[in-house]
């Protein structure tokens, strides 16, 4: 495990091409010991439910190059990594150096992104064997490099990595870049009307009022995970996401299949909350589940009802992240309206690589007057929030 050890890197157009076994024991060690993987999105099972489901793949703009190393005999490090066509389903944008780039005279696209496919979620990236965290990493990372470096690729980007290894990655040459998302934290609350006991005055009448008039709706709410979601579930959630894809990106990008395909090997692993009217579904809310993390990830609905959005995708991930102990609730990008709902301000990271030395030193100034800003959004966002902050504002 020193610098001696040799290590051999693989380059892999599918995860066909590695053993689950062999992924897992560096996405997800944890779950030798039993119960859930920490991070859903970077399991074997789900990185093969995109590529055979064709979400991603030929046509798509997200070629699979996933990275193996190997030393001793087994594999002691992985990557999720996709040559991109494009900057879509990113959550970390980049289109304005992509068109400065252009502009200039270069080509940006193909580029290398070490990413979970359409997932704004924050987990380990350089995915590695318990006691092969540092050499497992920097072998992941000059692996990645060498191939971006060598295929004249523009760029490479770590998307939503740790704040660990964001710090480790600037060590070892790459620029750190800071972004912002909204998450709800589980301070120990026995029950939603412990959190709300948590919030201003105004605020905690404001979210009753929005619970009432929600689940005053027409019809019944219901939370599905595990056996109880149903494969005709699916069709009626494809409809509602078809509609949101249609609004916010133009079309969807996780194909049908998907969805069959998640049912098959991930069920246990998600929170499917319906609004059903006369037992037919007309909105729905779609979260993964981690050990500790529950993920907001997809909304839609063919019926519009006041407040309806805030109770499927907001209030009842927080009753099952209290109802589970788990200690919070990623709601996904951006979202100013999570604010007022309990979802607080926080930084999250990427790391990047620019092959072009003028262009890295243009981006490098702009990630430091952009992290900058992000840190006083934070501090500005942070003091609008709902929480308590003196007695005075509990006297009604």
């Amino acid at each position: 495990m020193d610098g001696s050890t040799p290590i051999e890197i693989e380059v892999l157009s599918s995860l066909s091409q590695i053993a689950a076994a062999d992924w897992d024991a560096c996405a997800c060690p944890e779950v030798a010991e039993g119960g859930r993987p920490f991070d859903p999105f970077t399991t074997h099972r789900f990185l093969s439910a995109l590529e055979h489901s064709r979400s991603v793949g030929t046509g798509t703009g997200w070629a699979p190059r996933h990275l193996v190393a190997r030393a001793e005999g087994q594999v002691i490090a992985v990557a999720p990594l996709y040559a991109k066509g494009h900057s879509q389903g990113e959550y970390i944008f980049d289109h304005n150096w992509a068109h400065a780039y252009e502009r200039a005279g270069g080509r940006y696209y193909p580029k290398l992104q070490m990413a979970v496919p359409f997932t704004p979620a924050t987990g380990r990236r350089f995915l590695t064997r318990p006691g092969w965290r540092e050499t497992g990493m920097a072998a992941l990372v000059q692996g990645a490099v060498h191939l971006a470096d060598e295929n004249g690729l523009s760029s490479l980007h770590v998307t939503f990595c740790t704040e660990e290894e964001a710090e480790a990655g600037e060590k070892m040459g790459l620029m750190s870049r800071a972004s912002q998302q909204f998450h709800w934290e589980n301070n120990g609350y026995a029950d939603f009307d412990g959190f709300l006991a948590s919030l201003s005055s105004r605020k905690r009448k404001n979210l009753r009022k929005e619970r009432a008039e929600a689940q005053g709706f027409g019809g019944e709410i219901v939370a599905l995970t595990g056996d109880a979601i149903l494969p005709e579930h699916w069709d009626h959630f494809w409809r509602f996401y078809q509609d949101t894809g249609a609004r916010k990106w133009g079309q969807p990008y996780l194909t049908r299949a998907f969805f069959d395909l998640a049912q098959e090997s991930m069920r246990d692993d998600m929170l499917l909350v319906l609004a059903l009217r006369d037992g037919e579904p007309v909105a729905g809310a779609l979260n993964f589940i981690g050990r500790e993390v529950l993920y907001g990830r997809y909304w839609g609905c063919t019926e519009h009802h006041p407040c309806l959005h805030f109770e499927l995708c907001y209030y009842q991930a927080i009753d099952f992240a209290i109802a589970h102990g788990m200690a919070r609730v990623e709601a996904g990008a951006q979202g100013m309206h999570k604010l007022a709902r309990g979802y607080m301000p926080v930084q999250t990271h990427s790391l990047h690589w620019v092959r072009d030395a003028g262009f890295a030193r243009a981006i490098e100034q702009f990630l430091h007057a952009e992290r900058a800003a992000v840190d006083e959004e934070i501090e500005v966002m942070t003091g609008y929030g709902p929480f308590k902050r003196t007695n005075m504002e509990e006297q009604d």
